[in-house]
């Protein structure tokens, strides 16, 4: 099965490692809050969608 054949055919979902590729940034609660969330009631940390907006560079594999 080649990925470009199949993708002619369906749609696919790749599950990557992207959770991995971010803790290796050994991120703080801060990086996650960002500006954005700086004064949020709840924990962030551990959110990586939220690093889409508060840390984009992390995220942009």
């Amino acid at each position: 099965m080649l990925i470009k054949e199949e993708l002619q055919k369906r749609i696919l979902v790749i599950d990557g490692a992207m959770g991995t590729m971010i803790q290796r940034h050994q991120l703080t609660e801060a990086d996650y809050r960002g500006e954005q969330f700086k004064d949020w009631h709840l924990d962030v940390k551990g959110n990586n969608d939220l690093l889409c907006i508060t840390h984009y560079p992390t995220t942009n594999y």
